[in-house]
C-alpha cells in the first residue's frame, strides 16, 4: 500500500480513499465528482457518509459503525481514522487518515501534503477520536 498525497487543501477524504483503492488522486477525485462529492464541500470532513460512497465505488466495504479509539493496539489491521478532531460553529470535522498494520510494522497514512513523510510511525502525536473498519477480504 502506498500513500496518496492529497492535492486540494480539504481533499483528505479522497486521498484516503484512493490510498485503500490503489489508485491516483486525481482518478479518486474523478470518480467523487460523479458521485456529487468534492474537496470543498465540508461534509467530506464533517460526514462520514460521503467517504463510504466513494469506498463502495471501489468494491471496499467499510464497517457500518464508526468505532471509539481506544488504543493502537485495539485497532484492526486496516481501518479509516479520524484525528485532528474539532468542533466549529457547533459541527464536527476531523482529518482522513488511513492505519495499516503491514507486514513489517504499523503506519498511518497522512495525505497532509505539507508532510515531508506521508508514512508516519509517529503515533505519540497523532490523536484519533475514532475510525471505521475496513474489511481485507
Amino acid at each position: 500500500m502506498k500513500p496518496v498525497v492529497q492535492l486540494e487543501r480539504t481533499g483528505c477524504g479522497i486521498a484516503a480513499v484512493a490510498t485503500l483503492a490503489g489508485v491516483n488522486y486525481t482518478q479518486a477525485k474523478r470518480v467523487a465528482a460523479r458521485l456529487g462529492i468534492f474537496a470543498y464541500d465540508p461534509k467530506l470532513w464533517s460526514e462520514p457518509h460521503h467517504v463510504r460512497r466513494l469506498l463502495k465505488q471501489y468494491g471496499i466495504r467499510p464497517a457500518s459503525t464508526e468505532v471509539l479509539f481506544t488504543s493502537w493496539e485495539a485497532l484492526p489491521d486496516l481501518a479509516l481514522l479520524a484525528i485532528k478532531w474539532r468542533r466549529e460553529r457547533g459541527r464536527a470535522f476531523w482529518h482522513w487518515v488511513v492505519f495499516w498494520r503491514g507486514s513489517h510494522r504499523p503506519v498511518v497514512f497522512d495525505s497532509k501534503r505539507a508532510l515531508r513523510n506521508h508514512k508516519r510511525t509517529d503515533f505519540g502525536r497523532i490523536r484519533p477520536k475514532w475510525f471505521i473498519p475496513m474489511s481485507t477480504t
